[in-house]
């Protein structure tokens, strides 16, 4: 018996987590901007057969390696290009992750730990909500989730042999890391290692790093291609490791400030539906003296990892809310221990909590949410898309609902399970409310995607191999939806770098686009419903189809 289930039980449950993490790939529109710039980059990677140096819309852009972008073209290659393929590395990795730190957790105390660090970390809102988006955060913290519990797993292990196994598997991890996002991979466990060795005064830790070892990994696997694309393009190693690591961090130069508790309601957001279990048994977590055999406390090591990321993107003069992403594996080991082994009465306390918090929550989101649209709703984000979305709202609120008080009525009774059920309910309830809330969130593609817009200038009869312009604006999704790349005008920002080495690829200002297009027979443009409007009467264009964002017009 596994955590008083059959095997046969947890199978089930697994091959069920599995369907609802898998099931909606291909029924949402990719989004502006992480979704669209990612999928591009690999679509022109396919393309051009150049696996070396990645490119956004034709021009050159180094701003992340290139590990993510092998993986996408790989599925691109092998499935055909499409939503789900574009979706399938960061999900898939992400799905593989929780199986590793689920394993990691039964190996360093128990397997009720180890099966509920998956669940967990399965329907952590932050953790598998972006595992379903095509973003370079989701697939660094699969390598660093993955890197962290080969770790954990090395420090508890007594034989030799065994434990430099794991270790060689933690640096390989980072290497992947690495390869994905750059020297952060390096930054997150370096960083967290030595909170730990000053937290816990363990300097024991340091001697079974198997740091040799470990370094020539690391460079085997990432020097080759850091040194290819840096022959090829000089422009690449300035760019990639002075502005893109040290500008990125020390300045604001990115415009993506915020202030010192940016991350505190993300932090919040983000462990639900599990809040409630990682802070008010943070404290117990810490004072915990189970240790492995070296005496190494991973419990303490999991809240260095948690407060070393949360701080040091906290520190940062760039944020975005998927930068604290790495934090919550570690986290999902903390919650997965503690709800093995948390006393009776405070389970049936918790999780009455729990069902009382989403009740209420479900309550105020069917109450208020016309309240709610009135104060969002715009021009640019029609009421219309906030109207399609209540459904899938109201209806994953209901099951997240259901599901909190079934475990909450399952916690008190005296049911062997019962603890295995309350968890079982409440993660199974919140993956599919998740994919519920993601499915809904398509109704916002008419703002955030050129699907439809693309769509509808497909079905019409126009030249599709004519010159196709955006002006004083980028669609990153619009690439990929016309599946060629097109022309910028009047634009910079982060494809500056490609610019300046390819300026023949953009048009620098209107007034020399206004000539180009003159002296076209036949070309196509996007631009915002204002840039339209300013130009309308002095070029000579007409509207082919619109939305809320953008204008796509017609030569003639």
């Amino acid at each position: 018996m596994y955590a008083h289930l059959s095997r046969r039980t947890w199978i089930i449950v697994v091959l069920v987590a599995t369907l609802v993490w898998f099931a909606n790939l291909d029924t949402r529109r990719l989004q502006h901007p992480d979704e669209g710039r990612y999928a591009e980059i690999a679509r022109e990677m396919t393309v051009t057969g150049d696996w070396v140096t990645p490119r956004l819309d034709g021009l050159l852009y180094f701003e992340k390696p290139a590990l993510q972008y092998w993986l996408t073209a790989a599925s691109f290659e092998a499935f055909g290009v499409s939503e789900w393929t574009a979706r399938l590395a960061p999900a898939l990795l992400g799905w593989l992750a929780i199986f590793v730190v689920a394993y990691a957790g039964a190996r360093i105390a128990d397997v009720a730990t180890g099966l509920y660090t998956g669940l967990v970390l399965a329907s952590t809102l932050w953790y598998a909500g972006i595992s379903h988006i095509v973003t370079l955060d989701a697939v660094l913290t699969a390598w660093m989730a993955i890197g962290l519990a080969a770790f954990l797993v090395a420090q508890s292990e007594e034989r030799p042999r065994v434990e430099r196994g794991w270790m060689l598997a933690a640096w390989t991890a980072i290497a992947a890391g690495v390869l994905t996002k750059g020297l952060v991979a390096l930054v997150i466990p370096g960083g967290a290692l030595v909170f730990y060795t000053l937290a816990a005064r363990d300097l024991a830790i340091w001697r079974r790093l198997h740091l040799g070892a470990g370094v020539a990994i690391v460079l085997v696997l990432c020097v080759p291609w850091f040194l290819i694309v840096s022959l090829r393009n000089p422009e690449f190693a300035p760019f990639f490791f002075i502005h893109e690591h040290f500008q990125r961090f020390l300045t604001t130069e990115h415009r993506r400030t915020g202030a010192w508790w940016y991350f505190v309601p993300l932090l919040i957001v983000g462990l639900v539906p599990w809040v409630g279990v990682f802070f008010l048994r943070l404290p117990a977590t810490w004072r915990d003296k189970a240790t492995t055999t070296h005496s190494f406390a991973w419990q303490r090591f999991c809240v260095a990892w948690i407060a070393f990321v949360f701080l040091f993107f906290s520190a940062s003069g760039s944020k975005l809310p998927s930068y604290i992403l790495p934090l919550f594996p570690a986290a999902a080991l903390i919650v997965g221990h503690q709800l093995a082994r948390m006393p009776d009465p405070a389970l049936r306390r918790l999780y009455a909590l729990l069902a009382g918090t989403t009740v209420a929550f479900a309550l105020a989101a069917w109450l208020g949410y016309e309240r709610l649209v009135a104060a969002l709703a715009n021009a640019q984000t029609p009421a219309s898309a906030f109207v399609e979305f209540e459904p899938w709202l109201n209806a994953g609120f209901a099951l997240l609902a259901l599901a909190t008080v079934v475990a909450s009525i399952v916690v008190r009774s005296t049911w062997p399970a019962r603890r295995s059920v309350a968890v079982i309910a409440v993660a199974l309830g919140m993956l599919g409310t998740l994919q519920l809330w993601l499915q809904g969130n398509d109704a916002f593609s008419v703002t955030r995607s050129s699907a439809a817009l693309v769509q509808a200038f497909r079905q019409g009869p126009y030249d599709v191999h004519a010159p196709f312009f955006q002006v004083r604006m980028y669609d990153q999704t619009l690439p990929f939806y016309l599946g060629r790349t097109t022309t910028v005008v009047a634009y910079r920002d982060e494809l500056a770098l490609g610019l300046d080495a390819q300026p023949g690829l953009g048009v620098p200002t209107e007034r020399e686009w206004i000539e180009r297009w003159d002296n076209l027979p036949q070309a196509y443009a996007v631009m915002t419903p204002a840039t339209y409007a300013r130009l309308r009467s002095e070029v000579p264009m007409h509207e082919l189809v619109r939305d809320p964002r953008r204008v796509l017009v017609a030569r003639r």
